[in-house]
């Protein structure tokens, strides 16, 4: 038997419910509004979580510790979730069994509908919306869409969603609010391609990235990548831009802050430090951009 899982809410709009609770473990589920639930949990043993569902959904799962595993039932595979990673899954109409592999775990997942989605289709057709939308229509079970590793900025976002219930002051609307920017943050990681590509094209694009990917804190001269890559820099620059809507330029920055993300989540470098290690020379400069790309200052992220 499948039942909503969103469509829990009675009378109020922003729900707590314990769903396990014992010393120092808690299993607690969040409705935030119909179409936006998390589960935040802290165990210290072995766990299975039995979901029920007949939902088209997105779900991100946060696992800072630990790892868990789920089964598509219909297709028969297993995923696996590891410590330290964010994932995006789609699911489509099926009861998910989670079972919880660690004896000690910290976990945030959050669970989207397929409506809540709809609210912010764009007339872009491959926007990644677009994109998630469309995908949970059609009748797959499950997908894993995208692995990335825990930054500093999720843990700032997660952090601002699991206290919202502290402030019961149009708490729904500010954790709503707090998910969307978080949504947001995710979602723009997954790479989109809109256009057709030709095999050259797709050559030159994933030479270009995966030389910038080793290279961004002293990245090569244009006229040196178009060289590596096989082709000239006005065809390197236009396919660039093509492939990840952005330039060089603009995909070596994105690189650098991604990257310095990653390393105030860890906090063993200062903000002088992280900014030379993803190569800039100014940590006022680094700053501004990093406010510019993320809307939040480095120094915020970093634990008090």
């Amino acid at each position: 038997m499948m039942d909503s899982f969103f469509f829990n809410i009675t009378d109020t709009s922003y729900k707590v419910t314990t769903l396990f609770e014992d010393k120092n473990e808690h299993i607690t589920r969040v409705d935030i509004s119909n179409g936006i639930v998390f589960i935040n949990l802290q165990l210290t043993s072995h766990k299975e979580l039995h979901i029920k569902n007949l939902d088209r959904m997105i779900v991100v799962s946060v696992t800072k510790k630990g790892s868990f595993s789920f089964k598509d039932n219909i297709a028969d595979k297993m995923y696996k979730a590891k410590e330290d990673e964010i994932n995006i899954f789609a699911s489509s109409r099926q009861n998910i069994s989670v079972k919880i592999e660690n004896e000690k775990s910290e976990m945030f997942v959050l669970f989207i509908a397929d409506f809540i989605l709809k609210r912010y289709l764009s007339s872009n057709e491959n926007g990644v919306i677009n994109y998630l939308y469309s995908m949970i229509q059609d009748e797959l079970t499950c997908k894993q869409i995208d692995t990335q590793p825990i930054d500093a900025l999720s843990l700032y976002l997660i952090d601002k969603i699991t206290q919202s219930k502290k402030d019961e002051f149009m708490n729904s609307i500010r954790c709503e609010r707090d998910i969307l920017e978080f949504m947001v943050h995710r979602f723009k990681l997954i790479d989109m391609q809109d256009e057709e590509l030709s095999g050259d094209e797709i050559c030159i694009s994933k030479s270009a990235k995966a030389i910038l990917l080793g290279s961004f804190t002293s990245p090569p001269t244009i006229e040196v990548l178009a060289h590596l890559c096989a082709t000239n820099e006005s065809k390197l620059k236009k396919v660039f831009k093509k492939v990840y809507k952005t330039t060089i330029y603009g995909y070596i920055q994105k690189l650098r802050l991604e990257k310095a993300n990653l390393l105030l989540k860890e906090q063993y470098l200062n903000i002088g430090e992280i900014a030379k290690e993803v190569g800039y020379k100014h940590q006022g400069h680094f700053s501004k951009l990093f406010f510019e790309f993320y809307g939040v200052y480095p120094k915020d992220l970093l634990k008090k």
